[in-house]
């Protein structure tokens, strides 16, 4: 089966208080849903960009996401799907869609999974 990255945006000033009461669990609900179709790999939340970012670009480090944008980059999933059109239907279903948010769907070439846990 192909895998595919699912990029999920959110609001590049969104924080913890404007988050619409729910939508941490509507989140949950939906990898939940992923594990649960055995489609779910791997699924990373990223903290605040703008709170929390290091950009490098050839020798200078800056502090802060390197390009302004409305949308940020709020966490990632590696699904494994039959077909791209698949992988967009467990996408469209990423509370992200509905919460102001969106998605990006993207085939994964290659990749490694280190046989360590991520850190909180």
């Amino acid at each position: 089966m192909a895998q595919y990255a699912i990029l999920i945006y959110a609001t590049a000033h969104a924080d913890e208080t404007e988050v619409l009461p729910g939508a941490r669990e509507a989140h949950d609900r939906h990898f939940q849903d992923m594990v649960d179709s055995g489609a779910l790999v791997a699924a990373f939340a990223l903290q605040p960009a703008a709170d929390t970012a290091t950009s490098i670009r050839g020798d200078v480090v800056t502090d802060g996401p390197f390009i302004e944008a409305k949308e940020v980059i709020a966490g990632f999933a590696v699904i494994e799907a039959p077909d791209l059109d698949a992988a967009l239907r467990i996408a469209r279903a990423n509370p992200a869609t509905q919460q102001g948010g969106g998605v990006e769907v993207r085939p994964v070439e290659g990749g490694f999974i280190a046989t360590r846990p991520a850190t909180a």
